[in-house]
């Protein structure tokens, strides 16, 4: 029998959580799922180093990619025009192994834009040119060159619900509740 689940009620103003121009799909589907969970939408922003197309995504094993608000986009360009039209309007808030501040004092508000770049590079320098006040990043204590791209966006939208009290009615939902039961609900 599943097990009953920690749920929260969705933000009426969700994050959008963009990436721009992700090379590894190992870590775009990791960040789709947790999309998922949180019910913040999923920007992908210019050239993919992989195909969404649904064989390949159920080839993937991607079971819950039909529970993530996707939105695609060709450029940077697009998703900015995108993302202006949004009511409210969200910021724009980048996420950088660059940044010179921490995430943790991004001051996050409903709507904002959590925007991470490819793996191998990061977000395009003319993207973090724009937006210069607006670049943060998570600090380590350890020589390492950056976090990887799904556990920092991870901790990003986890911390941006908590800062603005999305978190703090959590509740157990029932396995009744439960409208997409995961394989290891069924694994003893």
């Amino acid at each position: 029998m599943p097990s009953p689940k920690l749920r929260v009620a969705p933000m009426t103003s969700p994050f959008q959580v963009v990436l721009v121009e992700p090379e590894i799909p190992q870590n775009t589907g990791n960040i789709a799922r947790l999309c998922a969970a949180t019910q913040s939408p999923l920007h992908l922003v210019g050239r993919l180093g992989f195909r969404i197309d649904d064989r390949s995504v159920r080839r993937a094993g991607i079971d819950y990619w039909h529970l993530v608000m996707l939105h695609t986009h060709p450029d940077w360009s697009s998703f900015a025009l995108t993302h202006a039209r949004l009511r409210p309007p969200g910021r724009v808030r980048l996420f950088s192994a660059t940044g010179r501040r921490s995430y943790l004092d991004a001051g996050f508000l409903p709507g904002d834009a959590l925007v991470f770049g490819r793996e191998s590079s990061g977000i395009p320098q003319e993207v973090l040119d724009r937006y210069p006040d607006d670049v943060f990043g998570i600090p380590t204590a350890g020589a390492v060159r950056s976090i990887n791209l799904a556990s920092a966006a991870a901790i990003v939208v986890y911390e941006a619900m908590r800062s603005v009290g999305a978190l703090d009615n959590a509740r157990i939902e029932s396995a009744a509740d439960d409208a997409h039961p995961e394989p290891d609900d069924f694994v003893r």
